[in-house]
């Protein structure tokens, strides 16, 4: 896609000669430049062009000088200097789109998100300034309009391009927010957006921003309801919190639902996928029982917690706690053998249940001994 993009863009910039020359070769500076221009080689261009702006620091042709030491300042792999360049020239000329462009291209070439942004934004809007000219009435300008308004969307585009490829880059969990956020409030129809957005969940969460990592995650649901992990985090983050239990049956519910008809991903193996699935069906099954338990529903939680049991079996951390939720469940149910074998089975386990596993398991052997007499 980059690779399109800048063959359109290098086509269209051939039609942004903005600024001009004016050479009188009867001046010093008018000879100086013209010595320039028959120098062939760029590198050797470059720093005839930087003792002419030390001799002519205000002469007529600045801008036009300037222009044509961006791109060599780019190649000589000097973005610094051609970022410098361009923000001279836009101060010169604040609707210079080709020069914001080229100055974008500089950023890129640094990695550096802050000055991506930046020109990004500049690009963009000085894209849009020229979409939104009106046709002209004379048809022997409309032809060139219309080149000028494919050129610009181009450009736009690239500008879109810019933040995306930097936001799948940077390292920095908060640069790639700043970037996917810049993105998304100039177009939330970007068709570099959908690839993106799920990168933002990723980096609130590595930034420990749980509820922002939420947040992320049900922008993402509200729209696409087909990733299982985005559902697990928002069901997850309500469960915990105590809020929004219907939220916790629906997101658990549409991942039980997913995992159920959510044909293989390219590049995983068939046993992975099969462990994936029974991860989460189990764990759909296992937050709807909890909440069913944690609002002291005894009935529909032994149901959700006895589909999830199976599924949980290789968790060493879950498959405890869903027995000791399905003991005391059906302790509470009277339901005494089976609350009996789920304790046992607790009790046999190693964690953090294990001790009032235990307990219980006492605790019922003596009442069930009492009933019994």
């Amino acid at each position: 896609m980059k690779v399109f993009l800048l063959a359109l863009l290098l086509a269209g910039s051939a039609m942004a000669q903005r600024h001009k020359v004016n050479i009188n070769t009867e001046t010093p500076e008018g000879q100086m430049l013209q010595q320039i221009g028959q120098e062939g080689d760029g590198a050797k261009q470059l720093p005839m062009f930087e003792k002419f702006l030390e001799q002519y620091p205000k002469s007529e042709n600045l801008a036009w000088v300037y222009t044509q030491m961006e791109p060599l300042y780019v190649k000589a792999n000097q973005p610094d200097k051609a970022i410098e360049i361009g923000d001279k020239l836009i101060a010169l000329d604040p609707e210079d789109l080709e020069t914001a462009l080229q100055t974008l291209k500089a950023a890129e070439t640094k990695k550096d998100p802050d000055l991506i942004k930046k020109w990004s934004n500049t690009t963009s809007a000085l894209a849009q300034k020229l979409i939104a000219t009106p046709q002209p009435k004379d048809e022997d300008e409309v032809e060139d309009w219309k080149k000028k308004m494919d050129y610009a969307k181009q450009v736009n585009t690239y500008s879109e391009y810019a933040l995306y490829a930097m936001a799948l880059q940077t390292p920095d969990p908060r640069k790639k927010v700043e970037l996917i956020d810049a993105l998304e409030q100039r177009n939330p129809q970007s068709q570099y957006l959908a690839t993106v957005t799920p990168l933002r969940f990723q980096a609130y969460r590595q930034m420990g921003d749980s509820e922002k990592a939420t947040a992320a995650a049900e922008k993402i649901l509200a729209t696409d309801q087909s990733n299982e992990d985005m559902l697990l985090i928002a069901a997850d983050n309500y469960l915990q919190k105590g809020k929004d239990p219907d939220k916790v049956v629906a997101y658990s519910n549409k991942m039980i639902q997913v995992m159920s008809t959510k044909p293989k991903p390219q590049g995983i193996s068939d046993a992975d996928w099969e462990n994936k699935k029974k991860t989460i069906t189990g764990l759909g099954h296992f937050m709807i029982g909890k909440l069913y338990f944690n609002e002291k529903k005894y009935g529909p939680a032994d149901k959700e917690l006895r589909e999830a049991l199976p599924l949980v079996e290789a968790n060493a951390d879950l498959k405890p706690e869903v027995l000791f939720l399905l003991g005391f469940s059906n302790y509470k149910m009277e339901n005494i053998t089976d609350a009996l074998r789920f304790n046992q089975q607790c009790a046999a386990i190693k964690s953090r249940f294990q001790a009032q596993a235990a307990k219980n398991v006492q605790v019922i052997r003596s009442q069930y001994r009492a009933v019994k007499q």
